[in-house]
């Protein structure tokens, strides 16, 4: 690992993104002690502290939610407009054609996602400008601040992560998350501490969440790295004097290809009742709601597991194309040994897809939702620990692959063998 790093370091490209990605993720911690005028600080800490689903969010955005800071809605707003924009795509055929249409396409599919962020960005600035009116300072020109203030927040978040993608290494609002999440890693050892001075845990409950995070961790890296190699052949062709292929080789089909953006996908539709019931503070209906599927509940433990499930399928078929897959196959002269190609070969390789990508789902929903099982069991408020830990590692994973591949370029060994 040591010779690895010391080898990355020595290459001038490589070295270069990796500084400007630790540069671009200091912005990111700058800008969350940057706060948003006209605001009460400590009146926004005591609200936070009384509504668990919004902690989630102060996790990923680093603490910038409980300062509310400029930053203080992290890239959700980014995130939901992925979301609507990868469903339209399904929807209005012109979009579906832009998907197929390759860099092109998704530069203005990316385009359109930047309007929906400064759409959604401006939506959900108001709904916590009017959920948080009790520590703001009266007046309008303190909701015009406020909103335009977090709506600009956010968009410079979706700037920075973009240019961390472009230029540094790994994905951008990926990075943005993992760096959130770490941040808070010290507050929650010195929370830890405390429970233990006090009392609240003791040494065998200390050793269970040990080994509860340490099997967290193990199951992680297993199902992120875990594979299923389909086997491909392919026939031999003869090019003037030249004879080309006749190679075995195969296609690599994960086990969970969608990595964590299903967990954050189905957070953020979590949220979206609360954020509704800012907008309508007097309304009995959709305060239920938001009260009904607080966090620690079956239901909202029920909704979480599906819609992570349901995201996990979404957007694997969005980025695994079994169709094309068999497409460029026969193309080739590439064919699944006992299979035709063609039609009959992106059959086989859906079946597969669709059974792989259930174990997957499953296990993304299993540790999303166990922590608040062991919450209720042990009294101690760890809802997001298997969350987190799966965020963390995911985004490690694929930064080490990330900068692997650059190393393996230049004939460099890298960190996973």
């Amino acid at each position: 690992m040591l010779d690895a790093l010391r080898n990355a370091w020595k290459i001038p490209d490589l070295r270069k993104r990796i500084q400007y990605t630790i540069l671009m993720l200091a912005v990111f911690r700058l800008g969350t002690f940057v706060p948003v005028p006209r605001m009460d600080p400590n009146a926004v800490r005591a609200m936070i502290q009384q509504g668990a689903l919004l902690g989630f969010f102060d996790m990923i955005a680093g603490g910038a939610l409980t300062q509310f800071s400029i930053f203080a809605m992290s890239i959700t707003p980014y995130i939901n407009a992925s979301i609507i924009v990868n469903l339209l795509t399904i929807v209005i055929p012109k979009w579906e054609e832009l998907s197929k249409e390759g860099e092109a396409g998704r530069k203005i599919l990316a385009q359109y996602t930047r309007y929906g962020t400064v759409i959604l960005g401006l939506i959900q600035a108001t709904g916590l400008s009017i959920g948080f009116r009790s520590a703001m300072k009266p007046g309008v020109l303190s909701n015009i601040v406020v909103i335009l203030s977090l709506t600009a927040g956010t968009a410079f978040l979706m700037w920075l992560g973009e240019q961390i993608t472009d230029k540094g290494i790994g994905n951008g609002i990926s990075l943005l998350i993992f760096a959130g999440i770490v941040s808070r890693v010290p507050t929650s050892i010195f929370q830890m501490y405390s429970l233990i001075r006090v009392g609240t845990i003791n040494i065998f409950m200390l050793l269970v969440l040990a080994v509860f995070g340490l099997l967290v961790i193990m199951g992680v890296i297993a199902v992120q790295e875990g594979e299923r190699r389909v086997p491909v052949q392919y026939a031999k062709r003869v090019v003037g004097r030249r004879v080309y292929g006749g190679q075995s080789t195969h296609i690599p089909i994960k086990v969970n290809s969608a990595g964590v953006i299903p967990v954050i996908f189905a957070m953020s539709i979590l949220l979206f009742p609360s954020t509704m019931a800012g907008f309508f503070p007097k309304s009995k209906i959709m305060t239920s709601i938001a009260q009904f599927i607080e966090p620690g509940g079956w239901l909202y433990a029920s909704l979480y597991a599906l819609l992570i499930v349901f995201f996990t399928y979404f957007y694997t078929a969005i980025t695994f194309n079994p169709v094309e897959i068999a497409n460029n196959m026969k193309k080739y002269g590439g064919f699944v040994p006992g299979l035709r190609p063609g039609r009959p070969t992106a059959d086989y390789i859906n079946r597969i897809m669709t059974r792989i990508t259930l174990v997957g789902a499953l296990f993304l929903a299993g540790i999303a939702i166990l922590p608040y099982f062991m919450t209720a069991v042990s009294g101690l408020n760890i809802s997001f620990g298997g969350t987190a830990l799966l965020i963390v590692i995911s985004v490690a994973l694929e930064t080490m692959k990330a900068i692997e591949a650059q190393m393996l370029m230049r004939h460099y060994q890298g960190f996973l063998k």
